[in-house]
C-alpha cells in the first residue's frame, strides 16, 4: 500500500523553491494580472521585468492563492529549474541572441504531456508517481525552441476524465481537487481542470490541455478562457498519456484568443513519429497575424440551439451574443434539424473503449523501469490496492470495459469508427457547412458550472463538444458572458484545418464584446 506519507514526500520538493526564494517585494513592483503574452514580452524587452522575476510573481500567486488561501490547487507540480532556465532566457535576451515567439514566457503543460524536467508525467496517477522519463514531448520541444519557460505541471481530472462512469472532474489521487476559481463550490470542468483554472486565476499566462472530447472545451468555457480543440493531426499527440489515436490532440488555453493563436503557431507542425500530423506542414498558418477584428462582417454563421439543455440563463446569454454578432455584421443563419448525436455517442464510446487499452498498453511498456505498472490490467489491480488513495469517491468502470474489449481489429470497433467519422464528419459537419453555405458553426460550448459533488460525481448538462471531437475537427471557445458570476463559453466550429478562420471570427467577438472578467481570488479566501 502507498501510505499518504509516501505520497506527500513524492511530490512536495515541487514548492521547496518557494520557500527558497524571496518573492513578495517583486510581486508588488510588477502587475502580472491579465497580461498577455505580447505585453509580456514587451515588458521583458523595454527591462520593465525580467523573465526570473515573471516565474517569481507566479511562484508567488501560486503560494498564495493555490496552495493557501482559496485552495483552488490547479498546479500539481513546480519545475525545480524553472528559474534556472528564466535566469538563462534573461541572459540570452541582455547578449541580443534570436529571440523566439515566446522568449521567456512561463507556461503550464497538463499533467499527462511528458518533459524532460525533474517532475514526473501522472496522469494525475500515484500509478505514474515514478515516470520521470527524460524526455519532452514534440511540443514542448517547439515551446522551448520559441523560448518559453515550463513552469511546471497542472492538475488534471486523473487519466483525462476516462476511469469512471461516476467520476468527478478535477480530481485526480496526486493532486486533489481542482476548485472553480470563481466559486470555491463549483466545478472547473475537465479534464483539462488544472490548466484552465490556472490560466483564469492568473497564475499563469497560457497553458496546454489535452482533449479527446471537450477536455479542452469545457474546462475553458467554465473558468471563463479562450481554448482551442485544433484538428486532431495539426500538433503531434507523441508523449502524452493517450486514450485514443482517433480523437486525442493537445491545444492552446489562454486568456485571449491573441495569446492562443501564438501559442498554436509555435506547437503545429509535423512529427514522423505521429502519421495523424503528415498533412500538417502544409496547412499551418501564420495565426496571429490572420487575427482580424472585422471578421465578422459579411461571415454567415450557422447558429445552434441546444434546446433547454444549458438552461434559460445560458440562452439569454447567447441571444446577446448573437446580437452582437449580428451588429457587427455576421449573418446568422438558424439550424434547426436534428443530428444524429446519440448514436454518435454510441459508437464513441465503443471506439474509445478498444482505443485506450490499445494506446495505454503501448504507452506503459515504453515508460522507465521505475514505474512498476506497465499494462492496464496491471493497473487496475493497482488501483485496488491502493483504493483509499486512488479510489475514495469513484471507481474504475470504463477501466474494466476497456480491459474486456477485443482489440482495434474487432468488426464492432472497425464498424463504430467508420460509421462515426462519417456521421460527424462528412454527414455532420461538413454538410451543414455546404448545405446552409456557411462559414462555421457557433453554438454556446456548454453551460455554466455546475456544483461539486464528490459522492454522486458530475452534474453534467453536456456540451457543445461531440461532433467537432470525433470528426477531429477544429473547435474553439471564447468568453461568452456569465450566469450569477459564473463564466460561458462560446464556440466556434469548422471544418477541418479551419483554425486561422475560426481564430479571427473569435478575436473579432472577443475585442467587440470584451466578456471575459477575471475572478476575485482575494473574495474566494473569505
Amino acid at each position: 500500500m502507498i501510505s499518504k506519507f509516501i505520497v506527500a514526500l513524492l511530490f512536495a520538493n515541487t514548492f521547496i523553491v518557494l520557500k527558497s526564494q524571496e518573492l513578495s517585494t517583486t510581486a508588488k513592483k510588477y502587475p502580472i494580472e491579465e497580461k498577455t503574452i505580447r505585453q509580456l514580452l514587451n515588458d521583458l524587452n523595454q527591462g520593465n521585468i525580467t523573465s526570473e522575476g515573471l516565474v517569481k510573481i507566479y511562484l508567488k500567486r501560486i503560494e498564495d492563492f493555490d496552495k493557501k488561501g482559496p485552495r483552488i490547487s490547479s498546479v500539481l507540480s513546480i519545475n525545480p529549474n524553472a528559474i534556472k532556465d528564466a535566469q538563462e532566457k534573461d541572459k540570452q535576451r541582455k547578449e541580443g541572441r534570436a529571440l523566439g515567439l515566446m522568449h521567456g514566457i512561463p507556461v503550464l503543460l497538463k499533467d499527462n504531456i511528458e518533459s524532460k524536467d525533474l517532475i514526473p508525467t501522472t496522469a494525475g496517477s500515484l500509478a505514474l508517481s515514478n515516470n520521470l522519463t527524460g524526455r519532452d514531448a514534440p511540443i514542448v520541444a517547439k515551446l522551448r525552441k520559441a523560448g518559453a519557460i515550463i513552469l511546471g505541471k497542472s492538475n488534471l481530472s486523473e487519466w483525462a476524465n476516462f476511469r469512471s462512469t461516476k467520476s468527478t472532474s478535477g480530481w485526480s489521487g496526486v493532486g486533489g481537487l481542482t476548485r472553480n476559481p470563481y466559486s470555491l463550490e463549483y466545478s472547473a470542468c475537465g479534464s483539462s481542470s488544472g490548466s484552465a483554472a490556472a490560466v483564469a486565476a492568473n497564475f499563469i499566462s497560457v497553458a496546454v490541455g489535452t482533449e479527446t472530447d471537450g477536455s479542452i472545451i469545457c474546462p475553458s468555457s467554465i473558468n471563463g478562457i479562450v481554448g482551442l480543440k485544433p484538428t486532431v493531426g495539426l500538433l503531434s499527440r507523441r508523449l502524452i498519456v493517450p486514450i485514443s489515436h482517433t480523437q486525442d490532440t493537445p491545444g492552446p488555453m489562454g486568456r485571449t484568443v491573441s495569446d492562443v493563436a501564438i501559442m498554436l503557431k509555435v506547437m503545429a507542425g509535423s512529427d514522423k513519429m505521429d502519421s495523424k500530423t503528415k498533412l500538417s506542414d502544409n496547412k499551418i498558418k501564420d495565426y496571429p497575424n490572420l487575427l482580424n477584428s472585422n471578421s465578422l462582417n459579411g461571415v454567415r454563421l450557422g447558429v445552434l440551439r441546444p434546446k433547454g439543455q444549458f438552461g434559460e440563463m445560458t440562452a439569454t446569454a447567447y441571444s446577446i451574443a448573437l446580437d452582437i454578432m449580428r451588429k457587427s455584421g455576421a449573418i446568422l443563419v438558424e439550424i434547426n434539424e436534428p443530428l444524429n448525436r446519440r448514436k454518435i455517442w454510441t459508437n464513441e464510446m465503443i471506439v474509445l473503449l478498444h482505443e485506450f487499452k490499445f494506446n495505454l498498453n503501448n504507452y506503459l511498456s515504453g515508460t522507465p523501469d521505475k514505474v512498476k505498472i506497465k499494462s492496464l490490467e496491471e493497473l487496475i489491480a493497482f488501483n485496488k490496492k491502493n483504493k483509499a488513495l486512488e479510489m475514495p469517491f469513484f471507481g474504475q468502470e470504463l477501466f474494466l470495459q476497456s480491459q474486456e474489449t477485443s482489440g482495434i481489429k474487432s468488426e464492432s470497433y472497425l464498424s463504430a469508427l467508420k460509421e462515426n467519422i462519417k456521421l460527424a464528419g462528412e454527414q455532420g459537419i461538413d454538410r451543414l457547412l455546404n448545405t446552409y453555405n456557411i462559414d462555421a458553426l457557433i453554438s454556446p460550448s456548454a453551460g455554466p458550472a455546475y456544483k461539486i459533488d464528490l459522492k454522486n460525481g458530475d452534474n453534467f448538462s453536456g456540451a457543445q463538444t461531440t461532433l467537432s471531437a470525433v470528426s477531429g475537427y477544429p473547435h474553439l471557445t471564447v468568453p461568452m458572458g456569465h450566469v450569477s458570476g459564473l463564466p460561458l463559453g462560446l464556440s466556434f466550429i469548422g471544418e477541418a484545418w479551419s483554425e486561422a478562420k475560426l481564430l479571427s471570427l473569435g478575436y473579432a467577438f472577443e475585442q467587440v464584446s470584451k466578456k471575459r472578467i477575471k475572478p476575485d481570488l482575494t473574495q474566494a479566501v473569505q
